[in-house]
């Protein structure tokens, strides 16, 4: 496997962020995945997803976002998180697998923003790890109504407990866009995917879960 890091420039800025590729020998496909708000692409939930699926055959690269490169708290404004999306394609593209895009909560909703506006380049479908729905406690489906603009197929996984997305909303616009969006849900999960003590589970139990339904998905439409 190849561990590699790189330098993405951003599309119509003079900015710059960092990125980093696992990448097997034999890639079945490749995930481009953006970090949530509040962390970076080196927060152990993605380093142990990205390895966990690279186990599986599956490439990643993850990157930064502006403001995360800077050390700033407060994300950059949507126009710039979305160059950056399409910078994160565009530098992925040399690893020459079939790609996929998304990424953890704000992540994943500002990839899919980004391909409403236009559709990214080479990516056959988008992957969202626990899609920001609402804020916690403030329950609506505003943010997804750019999803109807989003022509490739989409895999949400999302945990029961998870406040940011109350199943009972998500789940009718997974529906309202079928057959192009696909819900996995995982039992007991939180925004993060943390399980509590007593269901058993483990945390490497339940990463197999996830990378399991990414791969099952990633085969079914590539």
């Amino acid at each position: 496997m190849v561990t590699e890091r790189i330098t993405i420039p951003v599309e119509g800025t003079a900015v710059q962020v960092s990125g980093l590729a696992l990448v097997p020998a034999t890639a079945r496909f490749l995930y481009i995945v953006a970090h949530g708000a509040g962390a970076g692409m080196e927060h152990p939930f993605l380093s142990g997803t990205c390895e966990a699926l690279a186990r599986e055959g599956i490439a990643s690269l993850r990157y930064q976002f502006p403001y995360m490169e800077e050390g700033k708290r407060r994300p950059d404004p949507p126009h710039l998180l979305h160059a950056t999306v399409r910078s994160a394609v565009d530098a992925a593209s040399r690893f020459g697998a079939p790609m996929v895009a998304g990424g953890k909560s704000m992540g994943g909703r500002m990839t899919s923003g980004a391909a409403a506006i236009e559709a990214l380049a080479g990516v056959k479908g988008l992957i969202f790890l626990g899609f920001p729905l609402h804020a916690p406690g403030k329950p609506g489906v505003e943010r997804a109504k750019h999803l109807s603009d989003v022509d490739v197929p989409m895999l949400f996984l999302q945990g029961t407990r998870d406040s940011f997305a109350s199943l009972h909303l998500l789940e009718p616009v997974t529906k309202d866009l079928a057959p192009r969006a696909t819900l996995h849900v995982v039992e007991g999960g939180d925004h993060s995917f943390k399980v509590l003590k007593r269901s058993g589970r483990t945390e490497e139990e339940v990463t197999a879960e996830l990378v399991g339904a990414i791969s099952t998905w990633g085969d079914a439409i590539l």
